[in-house]
């Protein structure tokens, strides 16, 4: 088998093994505060148990980029950004009452699940939100914690910090527009792509690029890094929102069709919305959020779409995208290695079936 240039397989390895001591660590300060909090940690280290891994990637690549060293420090630094996505996830999916997430009931429906069969008082559904929301909040505390403890100098962390904190105000910007564009009925292919840029584009690969140039100690290289990552970025999520509507289930480890049901004005939906007729409008308007949405009207939301061209167009942005970050990767000033990484990454993000 030849080898894998972004070196994905060693990456995930490092990365998971450095979740795993973390999570060991944190398993003996949460039992010497109480033992009912053993429930906590297992969901959490489950949680991260999955996960494509890009965000690690992307950052360990961008330190490379910068003419930083293979070390373990960097990996585990890398590794923090598990914990950030993984917070994001579990808010996400009390916020859009999603039951299932990477084929599991989502964290919020287990602890519902625990207060029922517990027999407990009180709502479970709101008890179980509350403890996703908790358990959100620690994975985002911890975020800071095991990027402080990775081993890296600490002129190095002081370099990084600011691009994480950076990321972490974008994420939470572009979730926020999320929510108000699904409140307000926005269907806007403009509006749509906003969200992207600052939800998943900035989140997924430009920002995790420039952390790793920045604990690097490169001030220089972030400008090169986003005209690949950004446009990258970007064909990301349109492959994401492609496989919430089209994808099979058991790759992507959630329903089909979730993104119609929870209301998400994808690029995807207002393109479709965009171009179609007053009745293949008035089809989508009706479903757009509806919570009890049947297999036939979202085969029919799929068709709309299909039959639209939004579908092929979404398709057609992803192959810009990738060939736009491309060719701004021919151009940057990295290491051959790191070319040839992030050429590889640019594919492992966008031609995927999870």
């Amino acid at each position: 088998m030849a080898s894998s240039p972004a070196e994905l397989p060693r990456i995930r390895a490092q990365v998971g093994s450095a979740l795993t001591d973390f999570l060991g660590r944190q398993r003996r300060g949460l039992a010497s505060i109480d033992t009912s909090l053993a429930p906590c940690l297992e969901v959490i280290a489950e949680f991260l148990a999955g996960g494509k891994r890009l965000r690690p990637a992307f950052c360990y690549w961008g330190w490379r980029a910068a003419g930083g060293q293979d070390c373990p420090e960097i990996l585990t630094a890398a590794a923090a950004l598990e914990l950030l996505q993984a917070s994001a996830l579990v808010h996400d999916d009390v916020m859009d009452g999603s039951d299932t997430r990477r084929g599991r009931p989502s964290v919020h429906r287990q602890f519902a699940a625990r207060h029922r069969a517990c027999g407990w008082h009180g709502s479970a559904e709101a008890y179980g939100a509350g403890a996703a929301i908790l358990i959100g909040d620690l994975l985002l505390a911890w975020t800071d914690e095991l990027f402080h403890a990775s081993g890296l100098p600490q002129a190095a962390l002081r370099s990084g910090r600011p691009v994480l904190d950076t990321m972490r105000t974008e994420v939470l910007c572009g979730q926020y527009l999320d929510l108000a564009g699904q409140a307000a009925g926005s269907v806007s292919v403009a509006s749509a792509l906003r969200v992207v840029v600052y939800k998943s584009a900035k989140y997924t690969v430009e920002r995790p690029l420039h952390l790793g140039a920045a604990l690097a100690g490169d001030s220089d290289l972030p400008g090169a890094l986003s005209s690949y990552g950004i446009p990258l970025g970007i064909a990301f999520q349109l492959r994401d929102d492609i496989l919430g509507m089209f994808g099979d289930p058991a790759a992507t480890g959630k329903p089909v069709s979730d993104d119609v049901r929870e209301g998400k004005r994808t690029v995807l939906i207002a393109l479709a919305r965009e171009r179609a007729s007053a009745a293949q409008a008035l089809l989508i308007d009706r479903h757009l959020g509806d919570p009890l949405l049947s297999e036939q009207a979202a085969a029919d939301i799929r068709a709309v779409i299909t039959d639209t061209g939004a579908l092929a167009e979404c398709e057609l942005m992803i192959d810009r995208g990738v060939g736009e970050a491309l060719s701004a990767l021919a151009g940057a000033p990295v290491p051959a290695a790191a070319q040839a990484a992030l050429a590889e990454l640019a594919v492992a993000a966008t031609a995927r079936r999870d």
